[in-house]
Protein backbone atom coordinates (compact mmCIF):
# COMPACT_ATOMS: atom_id res chain seq x y z
CA UNK A 1 0.00 0.00 0.00
CA UNK A 2 1.20 3.29 -1.07
CA UNK A 3 0.90 6.42 1.29
CA UNK A 4 -1.74 7.62 -1.36
CA UNK A 5 -3.89 5.00 -0.60
CA UNK A 6 -3.43 5.16 3.35
CA UNK A 7 -7.03 6.51 5.25
CA UNK A 8 -6.73 9.59 5.64
CA UNK A 9 -7.02 11.55 8.94
CA UNK A 10 -10.40 12.55 9.41
CA UNK A 11 -10.84 16.19 9.93
CA UNK A 12 -14.11 18.94 9.85
CA UNK A 13 -14.27 19.19 5.88
CA UNK A 14 -14.55 15.57 5.45
CA UNK A 15 -17.04 15.24 8.46
CA UNK A 16 -18.86 18.12 7.14
CA UNK A 17 -18.59 16.07 3.30
CA UNK A 18 -20.17 13.40 5.15
CA UNK A 19 -23.12 14.48 6.69
CA UNK A 20 -23.60 16.25 3.18
CA UNK A 21 -23.90 12.86 1.73
CA UNK A 22 -26.02 11.51 4.45
CA UNK A 23 -28.71 14.28 3.95
CA UNK A 24 -28.50 13.36 0.06
CA UNK A 25 -27.04 16.33 -1.15
CA UNK A 26 -25.39 17.08 -4.79
CA UNK A 27 -27.32 13.71 -5.32
CA UNK A 28 -24.74 11.81 -3.94
CA UNK A 29 -21.56 13.37 -5.90
CA UNK A 30 -18.37 14.67 -4.22
CA UNK A 31 -16.86 17.01 -6.52
CA UNK A 32 -13.90 19.51 -5.86
CA UNK A 33 -11.30 21.51 -8.05
CA UNK A 34 -7.95 23.20 -7.40
CA UNK A 35 -7.79 26.38 -8.81
CA UNK A 36 -4.32 27.72 -9.27
CA UNK A 37 -4.05 31.52 -11.01
CA UNK A 38 -1.31 30.86 -13.39
CA UNK A 39 0.94 34.03 -12.78
CA UNK A 40 3.71 31.86 -10.88
CA UNK A 41 5.08 28.35 -10.34
CA UNK A 42 2.98 26.44 -7.22
CA UNK A 43 4.88 26.04 -4.04
CA UNK A 44 4.65 23.48 -1.01
CA UNK A 45 1.54 26.01 0.57
CA UNK A 46 -0.48 25.09 -2.91
CA UNK A 47 0.65 21.38 -2.23
CA UNK A 48 -1.86 21.59 0.83
CA UNK A 49 -4.35 22.56 -1.53
CA UNK A 50 -3.83 19.73 -3.90
CA UNK A 51 -3.46 17.15 -1.58
CA UNK A 52 -6.64 17.77 0.37
CA UNK A 53 -9.20 18.38 -3.00
CA UNK A 54 -7.43 15.52 -4.99
CA UNK A 55 -7.58 12.97 -1.87
CA UNK A 56 -11.14 14.44 -0.68
CA UNK A 57 -12.60 13.11 -4.57
CA UNK A 58 -10.54 9.59 -4.30
CA UNK A 59 -11.78 9.09 -1.03
CA UNK A 60 -15.32 9.24 -1.90
CA UNK A 61 -15.04 8.31 -5.51
CA UNK A 62 -15.69 11.69 -7.07
CA UNK A 63 -14.12 13.74 -8.99
CA UNK A 64 -11.33 16.87 -8.76
CA UNK A 65 -11.17 19.36 -12.00
CA UNK A 66 -7.99 21.07 -12.79
CA UNK A 67 -9.18 24.50 -13.26
CA UNK A 68 -6.85 27.24 -14.52
CA UNK A 69 -8.33 31.01 -13.19
CA UNK A 70 -7.11 32.86 -15.95
CA UNK A 71 -9.12 36.15 -15.98
CA UNK A 72 -5.75 38.49 -15.15
CA UNK A 73 -3.66 38.02 -18.98
CA UNK A 74 -1.29 41.06 -17.70
CA UNK A 75 0.07 38.63 -15.37
CA UNK A 76 -0.36 35.09 -16.38
CA UNK A 77 1.37 33.44 -19.63
CA UNK A 78 1.57 29.41 -20.81
CA UNK A 79 5.32 29.08 -18.49
CA UNK A 80 3.13 28.98 -15.71
CA UNK A 81 0.11 26.44 -16.94
CA UNK A 82 2.41 24.31 -18.07
CA UNK A 83 5.11 24.50 -14.74
CA UNK A 84 1.37 23.80 -12.37
CA UNK A 85 0.47 20.55 -15.20
CA UNK A 86 3.88 19.34 -14.36
CA UNK A 87 3.75 19.72 -10.53
CA UNK A 88 0.36 18.44 -9.88
CA UNK A 89 1.38 15.30 -11.97
CA UNK A 90 4.48 15.13 -10.33
CA UNK A 91 3.17 15.10 -6.84
CA UNK A 92 0.47 11.98 -8.16
CA UNK A 93 -2.56 13.24 -9.20
CA UNK A 94 -4.29 13.31 -12.40
CA UNK A 95 -6.90 15.35 -13.96
CA UNK A 96 -8.11 12.63 -16.70
CA UNK A 97 -7.27 14.68 -19.38
CA UNK A 98 -10.11 17.12 -18.29
CA UNK A 99 -7.87 20.49 -17.83
CA UNK A 100 -9.86 23.56 -17.55
CA UNK A 101 -9.90 27.03 -17.89
CA UNK A 102 -11.66 30.12 -16.63
CA UNK A 103 -11.06 31.42 -19.77
CA UNK A 104 -13.76 28.35 -21.29
CA UNK A 105 -16.68 30.09 -19.75
CA UNK A 106 -15.74 33.76 -20.69
CA UNK A 107 -19.05 33.86 -23.41
CA UNK A 108 -21.26 32.64 -20.09
CA UNK A 109 -19.73 34.55 -17.35
CA UNK A 110 -20.61 37.64 -20.10
CA UNK A 111 -23.94 36.52 -20.63
CA UNK A 112 -24.81 36.20 -16.60
CA UNK A 113 -23.76 39.45 -16.16
CA UNK A 114 -25.89 40.05 -18.64
CA UNK A 115 -28.92 38.84 -16.68
CA UNK A 116 -27.70 40.83 -13.34
CA UNK A 117 -27.82 43.83 -15.54
CA UNK A 118 -31.96 42.97 -16.87
CA UNK A 119 -32.38 42.36 -13.02
CA UNK A 120 -31.12 45.65 -12.03
CA UNK A 121 -28.32 43.61 -10.16
CA UNK A 122 -25.57 45.30 -11.55
CA UNK A 123 -24.25 48.56 -13.40
CA UNK A 124 -21.72 50.17 -15.21
CA UNK A 125 -20.05 52.72 -13.04
CA UNK A 126 -17.76 55.61 -14.17
CA UNK A 127 -15.24 56.42 -11.11
CA UNK A 128 -11.86 56.17 -11.19
CA UNK A 129 -10.00 53.54 -9.05
CA UNK A 130 -9.56 56.47 -6.15
CA UNK A 131 -13.15 57.44 -5.85
CA UNK A 132 -14.25 54.32 -5.74
CA UNK A 133 -12.13 53.44 -2.81
CA UNK A 134 -13.62 56.61 -1.01
CA UNK A 135 -17.10 56.03 -2.13
CA UNK A 136 -16.47 52.63 -0.42
CA UNK A 137 -16.61 53.68 2.79
CA UNK A 138 -14.51 52.17 5.80
CA UNK A 139 -15.12 49.34 8.35
CA UNK A 140 -16.60 52.08 10.70
CA UNK A 141 -18.42 53.67 8.37
CA UNK A 142 -21.03 52.94 4.92
CA UNK A 143 -19.67 53.47 2.00
CA UNK A 144 -21.72 56.09 -0.24
CA UNK A 145 -23.47 54.75 -3.54
CA UNK A 146 -21.95 55.70 -6.78
CA UNK A 147 -23.53 58.51 -8.34
CA UNK A 148 -24.19 56.08 -11.36
CA UNK A 149 -25.57 53.69 -9.64
CA UNK A 150 -29.03 54.70 -11.05
CA UNK A 151 -28.66 54.16 -14.17
CA UNK A 152 -32.04 52.25 -16.84
CA UNK A 153 -30.78 48.96 -17.69
CA UNK A 154 -31.18 50.06 -20.94
CA UNK A 155 -28.14 52.43 -20.57
CA UNK A 156 -26.09 49.74 -18.34
CA UNK A 157 -27.18 47.53 -21.29
CA UNK A 158 -25.65 49.54 -23.75
CA UNK A 159 -22.47 50.72 -22.07
CA UNK A 160 -21.59 47.10 -20.61
CA UNK A 161 -21.79 45.97 -24.81
CA UNK A 162 -19.84 48.85 -25.79
CA UNK A 163 -16.85 47.90 -22.99
CA UNK A 164 -17.05 44.65 -24.28
CA UNK A 165 -16.77 46.33 -28.11
CA UNK A 166 -13.42 48.32 -26.92
CA UNK A 167 -14.77 52.08 -27.22
CA UNK A 168 -13.31 52.61 -23.67
CA UNK A 169 -9.85 52.90 -21.98
CA UNK A 170 -8.78 50.69 -19.22
CA UNK A 171 -10.13 52.18 -16.12
CA UNK A 172 -12.71 54.38 -17.26
CA UNK A 173 -15.26 51.91 -16.79
CA UNK A 174 -16.48 49.15 -14.76
CA UNK A 175 -19.14 46.94 -14.00
CA UNK A 176 -20.09 46.51 -10.74
CA UNK A 177 -22.59 44.47 -8.61
CA UNK A 178 -25.51 46.10 -7.06
CA UNK A 179 -26.04 44.55 -3.52
CA UNK A 180 -25.73 47.35 -0.20
CA UNK A 181 -22.84 50.00 0.10
CA UNK A 182 -23.94 49.98 3.75
CA UNK A 183 -22.99 46.33 4.56
CA UNK A 184 -20.75 45.38 7.26
CA UNK A 185 -18.78 42.90 4.58
CA UNK A 186 -16.80 45.31 3.11
CA UNK A 187 -17.07 42.62 -0.21
CA UNK A 188 -20.36 43.41 -0.79
CA UNK A 189 -20.51 47.30 -1.48
CA UNK A 190 -21.23 46.97 -4.68
CA UNK A 191 -18.01 44.38 -5.98
CA UNK A 192 -16.41 45.15 -9.49
CA UNK A 193 -17.44 42.04 -12.01
CA UNK A 194 -15.76 43.42 -14.99
CA UNK A 195 -13.13 45.69 -15.71
CA UNK A 196 -11.57 46.46 -18.85
CA UNK A 197 -7.96 45.37 -20.37
CA UNK A 198 -6.40 46.76 -23.93
CA UNK A 199 -2.84 45.86 -24.92
CA UNK A 200 -2.48 42.25 -23.95
CA UNK A 201 -3.03 38.69 -25.95
CA UNK A 202 -4.65 36.04 -23.41
CA UNK A 203 -2.83 32.46 -23.67
CA UNK A 204 -6.43 31.13 -24.43
CA UNK A 205 -8.00 33.64 -26.11
CA UNK A 206 -6.08 35.36 -28.04
CA UNK A 207 -7.30 39.03 -28.21
CA UNK A 208 -11.27 38.30 -28.44
CA UNK A 209 -11.83 40.13 -25.19
CA UNK A 210 -11.00 43.17 -23.51
CA UNK A 211 -12.78 43.13 -20.82
CA UNK A 212 -12.04 40.61 -18.27
CA UNK A 213 -14.22 38.68 -14.88
CA UNK A 214 -12.57 39.53 -11.88
CA UNK A 215 -11.84 36.30 -9.47
CA UNK A 216 -14.98 36.89 -7.14
CA UNK A 217 -17.30 36.53 -10.12
CA UNK A 218 -15.38 34.04 -12.03
CA UNK A 219 -14.73 31.80 -8.74
CA UNK A 220 -18.62 30.79 -7.98
CA UNK A 221 -20.16 30.87 -11.34
CA UNK A 222 -16.87 28.49 -12.83
CA UNK A 223 -17.98 26.35 -9.59
CA UNK A 224 -21.50 25.94 -10.81
CA UNK A 225 -20.47 25.30 -14.49
CA UNK A 226 -18.39 22.72 -13.48
CA UNK A 227 -20.45 20.80 -11.01
CA UNK A 228 -18.44 21.32 -8.42
CA UNK A 229 -20.20 20.32 -5.08
CA UNK A 230 -18.13 21.31 -2.62
CA UNK A 231 -15.47 24.61 -3.09
CA UNK A 232 -12.60 24.14 -0.46
CA UNK A 233 -10.81 28.15 -0.14
CA UNK A 234 -8.23 29.28 2.42
CA UNK A 235 -9.68 31.13 5.14
CA UNK A 236 -8.45 34.58 3.28
CA UNK A 237 -12.08 33.64 1.31
CA UNK A 238 -14.30 33.40 4.47
CA UNK A 239 -15.52 36.98 4.44
CA UNK A 240 -16.08 36.49 0.28
CA UNK A 241 -18.16 33.56 0.81
CA UNK A 242 -21.42 35.86 0.92
CA UNK A 243 -20.55 37.51 -2.61
CA UNK A 244 -19.81 33.99 -3.53
CA UNK A 245 -23.37 32.84 -2.33
CA UNK A 246 -25.49 36.04 -3.76
CA UNK A 247 -23.62 35.75 -6.82
CA UNK A 248 -25.04 32.23 -7.69
CA UNK A 249 -28.25 33.08 -5.60
CA UNK A 250 -28.86 36.13 -7.97
CA UNK A 251 -28.05 33.83 -11.74
CA UNK A 252 -29.75 30.99 -13.74
CA UNK A 253 -27.02 28.39 -11.95
CA UNK A 254 -26.97 25.14 -12.62
CA UNK A 255 -26.53 24.21 -9.13
CA UNK A 256 -24.71 25.75 -5.83
CA UNK A 257 -21.13 24.44 -4.93
CA UNK A 258 -20.79 25.01 -0.76
CA UNK A 259 -17.47 27.04 -0.20
CA UNK A 260 -15.55 25.88 3.31
CA UNK A 261 -12.53 27.22 4.24
CA UNK A 262 -9.45 26.42 5.66
CA UNK A 263 -6.30 27.80 7.09
CA UNK A 264 -3.29 27.96 4.82
CA UNK A 265 0.02 26.70 5.22
CA UNK A 266 2.24 29.00 7.13
CA UNK A 267 6.20 27.57 7.04
CA UNK A 268 8.95 27.84 9.16
CA UNK A 269 12.23 30.16 7.36
CA UNK A 270 10.39 30.69 3.52
CA UNK A 271 7.43 32.96 2.37
CA UNK A 272 4.50 31.80 1.02
CA UNK A 273 3.73 34.62 -0.71
CA UNK A 274 3.59 34.63 -4.66
CA UNK A 275 3.86 38.17 -5.28
CA UNK A 276 7.20 37.92 -2.80
CA UNK A 277 8.90 34.62 -4.24
CA UNK A 278 7.63 36.53 -8.02
CA UNK A 279 9.99 39.67 -6.46
CA UNK A 280 12.67 37.06 -5.29
CA UNK A 281 12.77 36.15 -8.89
CA UNK A 282 12.31 39.20 -10.17
CA UNK A 283 15.42 41.07 -8.34
CA UNK A 284 17.58 37.95 -9.13
CA UNK A 285 17.62 36.80 -5.16
CA UNK A 286 17.17 33.41 -6.54
CA UNK A 287 18.22 31.95 -9.91
CA UNK A 288 14.47 31.65 -10.96
CA UNK A 289 11.33 29.62 -9.85
CA UNK A 290 13.08 26.47 -9.50
CA UNK A 291 16.41 27.51 -7.62
CA UNK A 292 16.43 24.55 -4.65
CA UNK A 293 16.29 27.51 -2.39
CA UNK A 294 12.62 28.35 -3.44
CA UNK A 295 9.73 26.67 -1.81
CA UNK A 296 8.22 25.98 -5.12
CA UNK A 297 7.35 22.40 -5.86
CA UNK A 298 9.56 22.80 -8.74
CA UNK A 299 12.51 24.04 -6.53
CA UNK A 300 11.82 20.98 -4.12
CA UNK A 301 11.56 18.62 -7.24
CA UNK A 302 15.09 20.04 -8.07
CA UNK A 303 16.15 19.92 -4.65
CA UNK A 304 15.42 16.48 -4.31
CA UNK A 305 12.46 15.98 -2.30
CA UNK A 306 9.82 13.47 -3.61
CA UNK A 307 6.20 13.62 -4.03
CA UNK A 308 5.55 11.17 -0.97
CA UNK A 309 7.70 12.95 1.11
CA UNK A 310 5.39 16.36 0.33
CA UNK A 311 2.40 14.05 0.22
CA UNK A 312 3.01 12.95 3.81
CA UNK A 313 4.23 16.45 5.32
CA UNK A 314 0.60 17.41 3.93
CA UNK A 315 -0.62 14.40 5.78
CA UNK A 316 1.10 15.06 9.26
CA UNK A 317 -0.31 19.00 8.76
CA UNK A 318 -3.40 18.41 8.88
CA UNK A 319 -6.81 20.30 7.87
CA UNK A 320 -7.50 22.90 10.50
CA UNK A 321 -9.46 26.31 10.86
CA UNK A 322 -6.65 27.88 12.69
CA UNK A 323 -3.23 29.39 11.37
CA UNK A 324 -0.34 28.46 12.47
CA UNK A 325 3.17 28.85 12.03
CA UNK A 326 4.45 24.99 10.86
CA UNK A 327 8.25 23.88 11.73
CA UNK A 328 10.28 23.44 9.16
CA UNK A 329 11.57 20.68 10.37
CA UNK A 330 8.29 18.76 9.97
CA UNK A 331 8.67 18.69 6.46
CA UNK A 332 12.63 18.22 6.91
CA UNK A 333 11.81 15.26 8.86
CA UNK A 334 9.17 13.72 6.16
CA UNK A 335 12.25 13.97 3.53
CA UNK A 336 14.85 12.38 5.94
CA UNK A 337 12.25 9.70 6.83
CA UNK A 338 11.66 8.62 3.55
CA UNK A 339 15.00 8.68 1.91
CA UNK A 340 16.41 7.18 4.92
CA UNK A 341 14.44 4.35 4.13
CA UNK A 342 14.91 4.12 0.41
CA UNK A 343 18.08 5.96 -0.61
CA UNK A 344 21.02 4.19 -1.72
CA UNK A 345 24.66 4.85 0.47
CA UNK A 346 27.71 6.34 -1.42
CA UNK A 347 30.64 7.65 -0.29
CA UNK A 348 31.71 11.18 -0.98
CA UNK A 349 34.45 13.32 0.26
CA UNK A 350 33.68 17.35 0.41
CA UNK A 351 37.03 18.46 1.84
CA UNK A 352 39.49 16.14 0.57
CA UNK A 353 42.85 15.37 2.78
CA UNK A 354 45.07 12.51 0.54
CA UNK A 355 46.33 9.93 2.63
CA UNK A 356 48.82 7.39 1.00
CA UNK A 357 48.69 4.22 2.12
CA UNK A 358 52.78 3.46 2.44
CA UNK A 359 52.66 -0.55 2.45
CA UNK A 360 50.23 -1.00 -0.13
CA UNK A 361 51.19 -1.97 -3.73
CA UNK A 362 52.34 1.03 -6.12
CA UNK A 363 50.14 0.20 -8.95
CA UNK A 364 47.76 -1.99 -6.69
CA UNK A 365 43.77 -1.80 -7.24
CA UNK A 366 41.53 -4.33 -5.61
CA UNK A 367 37.38 -4.59 -5.91
CA UNK A 368 35.47 -4.24 -2.60
CA UNK A 369 31.77 -4.98 -1.44
CA UNK A 370 29.79 -2.63 0.03
CA UNK A 371 25.80 -2.81 0.86
CA UNK A 372 23.51 -0.03 -0.96
CA UNK A 373 21.18 0.20 2.06
CA UNK A 374 22.50 -1.06 5.48
CA UNK A 375 18.74 -1.71 6.47
CA UNK A 376 17.64 -3.44 3.24
CA UNK A 377 19.49 -6.53 2.06
CA UNK A 378 16.83 -6.84 -0.83
CA UNK A 379 18.68 -3.12 -2.72
CA UNK A 380 21.69 -5.36 -3.16
CA UNK A 381 25.58 -4.43 -3.01
CA UNK A 382 28.02 -2.44 -5.07
CA UNK A 383 31.70 -2.67 -5.99
CA UNK A 384 34.04 0.29 -4.87
CA UNK A 385 37.68 0.06 -6.17
CA UNK A 386 40.44 0.27 -3.36
CA UNK A 387 43.94 1.65 -3.56
CA UNK A 388 47.02 3.02 -2.31
CA UNK A 389 45.93 6.45 -2.10
CA UNK A 390 42.39 7.64 -1.15
CA UNK A 391 40.69 10.95 -0.32
CA UNK A 392 39.21 11.16 3.19
CA UNK A 393 37.78 14.30 4.23
CA UNK A 394 39.89 16.62 6.29
CA UNK A 395 37.63 17.05 9.46
CA UNK A 396 38.05 13.22 10.22
CA UNK A 397 41.90 13.51 10.87
CA UNK A 398 43.48 15.54 13.52
CA UNK A 399 47.28 15.48 14.93
CA UNK A 400 45.75 14.88 18.28
CA UNK A 401 42.68 14.64 20.45
CA UNK A 402 40.57 13.91 23.08
CA UNK A 403 39.05 10.01 23.19
CA UNK A 404 35.74 11.45 22.57
CA UNK A 405 37.17 12.21 18.99
CA UNK A 406 36.18 8.97 17.14
CA UNK A 407 38.33 9.88 13.89
CA UNK A 408 41.74 9.27 12.70
CA UNK A 409 44.72 10.63 14.34
CA UNK A 410 48.26 10.71 14.24
CA UNK A 411 49.40 7.15 15.87
CA UNK A 412 45.94 6.07 16.03
CA UNK A 413 43.68 3.53 14.08
CA UNK A 414 40.59 3.64 12.21
CA UNK A 415 38.41 1.68 9.86
CA UNK A 416 37.86 3.10 6.07
CA UNK A 417 34.22 1.84 5.52
CA UNK A 418 33.53 -1.27 4.24
CA UNK A 419 37.91 -1.63 3.43
CA UNK A 420 40.55 -2.13 5.79
CA UNK A 421 41.91 -0.87 9.65
CA UNK A 422 44.71 1.68 8.75
CA UNK A 423 47.19 4.03 11.27
CA UNK A 424 48.09 7.42 10.68
CA UNK A 425 52.29 7.07 10.67
CA UNK A 426 53.40 10.52 9.86
CA UNK A 427 51.88 13.83 8.77
CA UNK A 428 53.16 15.79 5.42
CA UNK A 429 52.91 19.36 5.71
CA UNK A 430 53.62 22.69 3.02
CA UNK A 431 55.59 25.62 4.11
CA UNK A 432 52.44 26.89 5.35
CA UNK A 433 52.22 24.61 7.86
CA UNK A 434 48.75 23.51 6.60
CA UNK A 435 48.72 19.44 6.54
CA UNK A 436 48.23 18.36 3.05
CA UNK A 437 48.66 14.34 2.84
CA UNK A 438 48.80 11.53 5.75
CA UNK A 439 51.11 9.12 5.82
CA UNK A 440 49.38 5.24 6.86
CA UNK A 441 49.93 1.60 7.20
CA UNK A 442 46.98 -0.62 6.96
CA UNK A 443 46.50 -4.26 7.98
CA UNK A 444 45.58 -6.48 5.11
CA UNK A 445 44.04 -8.78 7.89
CA UNK A 446 41.13 -6.36 8.96
CA UNK A 447 38.77 -7.11 5.63
CA UNK A 448 35.50 -6.75 7.03
CA UNK A 449 36.65 -8.00 10.61
CA UNK A 450 38.24 -6.65 13.40
CA UNK A 451 40.86 -9.01 15.61
CA UNK A 452 40.26 -10.28 18.12
CA UNK A 453 40.50 -7.79 21.42
CA UNK A 454 41.89 -4.92 18.50
CA UNK A 455 39.84 -1.75 19.25
CA UNK A 456 40.08 1.39 16.76
CA UNK A 457 38.71 4.54 17.00
CA UNK A 458 35.96 4.94 14.40
CA UNK A 459 34.97 4.15 11.20
CA UNK A 460 35.52 6.66 8.17
CA UNK A 461 34.21 6.72 4.60
CA UNK A 462 36.49 7.23 2.02
CA UNK A 463 36.82 7.38 -1.76
CA UNK A 464 39.89 5.95 -3.81
CA UNK A 465 41.89 8.98 -5.18
CA UNK A 466 42.70 7.04 -8.60
CA UNK A 467 38.82 6.11 -9.73
CA UNK A 468 37.16 8.56 -7.98
CA UNK A 469 35.15 11.00 -9.80
CA UNK A 470 35.55 14.95 -9.17
CA UNK A 471 33.05 17.23 -8.56
CA UNK A 472 30.77 19.39 -7.04
CA UNK A 473 28.34 19.79 -4.34
CA UNK A 474 26.04 22.87 -3.70
CA UNK A 475 25.01 23.02 0.15
CA UNK A 476 21.34 24.07 0.37
CA UNK A 477 19.99 25.41 3.80
CA UNK A 478 16.92 26.85 4.23
CA UNK A 479 16.12 30.48 2.61
CA UNK A 480 15.76 32.65 5.44
CA UNK A 481 17.73 32.59 8.78
CA UNK A 482 14.72 33.62 11.24
CA UNK A 483 11.96 31.62 11.42
CA UNK A 484 9.04 33.99 10.94
CA UNK A 485 10.66 35.35 7.66
CA UNK A 486 7.71 37.71 6.78
CA UNK A 487 8.87 39.95 10.17
CA UNK A 488 10.40 43.01 9.07
CA UNK A 489 11.90 46.25 11.44
CA UNK A 490 10.28 49.43 10.69
CA UNK A 491 11.34 50.45 6.91
CA UNK A 492 12.87 46.72 6.57
CA UNK A 493 12.01 44.67 3.84
CA UNK A 494 12.01 40.74 4.50
CA UNK A 495 14.97 40.03 2.29
CA UNK A 496 16.62 41.91 4.88
CA UNK A 497 16.27 38.27 6.57
CA UNK A 498 17.90 36.08 3.70
CA UNK A 499 20.05 33.43 5.05
CA UNK A 500 23.68 34.68 3.58
CA UNK A 501 24.62 30.59 3.73
CA UNK A 502 21.42 29.57 2.22
CA UNK A 503 23.95 28.13 -0.56
CA UNK A 504 27.71 26.98 -0.16
CA UNK A 505 29.88 25.39 -3.30
CA UNK A 506 32.44 23.07 -2.74
CA UNK A 507 34.17 22.34 -5.83
CA UNK A 508 36.96 20.32 -5.23
CA UNK A 509 34.89 16.83 -4.03
CA UNK A 510 35.40 13.69 -5.20
CA UNK A 511 32.39 10.73 -4.83
CA UNK A 512 32.63 7.12 -5.51
CA UNK A 513 32.64 5.79 -8.93
CA UNK A 514 29.22 4.59 -8.94
CA UNK A 515 27.73 8.69 -8.97
CA UNK A 516 29.29 8.84 -12.33
CA UNK A 517 25.93 7.22 -13.81
CA UNK A 518 23.75 9.37 -11.30
CA UNK A 519 20.37 9.52 -12.99
CA UNK A 520 18.99 13.42 -12.06
CA UNK A 521 15.39 10.92 -10.25
CA UNK A 522 18.00 8.83 -7.74
CA UNK A 523 18.26 10.26 -4.48
CA UNK A 524 21.66 8.99 -1.94
CA UNK A 525 22.76 9.15 1.25
CA UNK A 526 26.38 10.23 1.05
CA UNK A 527 27.76 8.32 4.17
CA UNK A 528 28.01 10.89 7.29
CA UNK A 529 27.27 13.70 5.30
CA UNK A 530 23.52 14.26 4.47
CA UNK A 531 21.27 13.33 1.38
CA UNK A 532 21.96 14.48 -2.60
CA UNK A 533 21.04 14.56 -5.83
CA UNK A 534 21.99 15.14 -9.59
CA UNK A 535 21.38 18.43 -10.44
CA UNK A 536 18.86 18.37 -13.68
CA UNK A 537 19.95 21.35 -14.65
CA UNK A 538 23.41 20.44 -14.23
CA UNK A 539 23.31 16.61 -15.36
CA UNK A 540 25.30 17.69 -18.91
CA UNK A 541 28.34 18.96 -17.50
CA UNK A 542 31.81 17.26 -17.57
CA UNK A 543 31.98 17.24 -13.79
CA UNK A 544 28.90 15.92 -11.89
CA UNK A 545 27.39 18.69 -9.73
CA UNK A 546 24.88 17.26 -6.90
CA UNK A 547 22.86 19.34 -4.37
CA UNK A 548 21.90 18.29 -0.74
CA UNK A 549 18.71 17.47 -0.17
CA UNK A 550 18.73 17.86 3.54
CA UNK A 551 21.26 17.27 6.46
CA UNK A 552 21.17 13.67 8.27
CA UNK A 553 19.92 15.67 11.08
CA UNK A 554 18.24 18.63 12.00
CA UNK A 555 21.28 21.19 12.67
CA UNK A 556 18.83 23.77 13.24
CA UNK A 557 17.29 22.71 16.54
CA UNK A 558 20.63 23.58 18.44
CA UNK A 559 20.49 27.27 16.82
CA UNK A 560 16.71 28.17 17.47
CA UNK A 561 17.50 27.10 21.25
CA UNK A 562 20.21 29.13 21.29
CA UNK A 563 22.89 26.43 21.50
CA UNK A 564 24.94 27.99 18.01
Amino acid sequence: MNDMEKSAPSHFIRQIIEQDLQAGKSGGRVHTRFPPEPNGYLHIGHAKSIVLNFGIAKAFQGQCNLRFDDTNPHKENIEFVDSIRQDVRWLGYDWQDRPYYASDYFQQLHDFAVELIKAGKAYVCDLDSERMRAYRGTLKEPGRESPYRSRSVEENLDLFARMKAGEFADGERVLRARIDMASPNMNLRDPTLYRIRHGVIHHQTGEAWCIYPMYDYTHPVSDALEGITHSLCTLEFEDHRPLYDWILDNISSPCHPRQIEFSRLNLEYTVLSKRKLTQLVEEGVVEGWSDPRMPTIAGLRRRGYTAASIREFCRRIGITKSDGLVEMGVLENCIRENLDAHAPRRMAVMHPLKLVIENYPEDGSESLTAPNHPKDESMGQRRIPFCREVYIDRADFREQANKKYKRLITGGEVRLRNAYVIKCEAVVKNNQGEIIELRCSYDPDTLGKNPQGRKVRGVIHWVSARHGVKGEVRLYDRLFSRADADRVEEGGRFTDNLNPDALRTLTDCYFEPMLAEAGTDEQYQFEREGYFILDGLEAGRERPVFNRIVTLRDSWAKIDQGGG
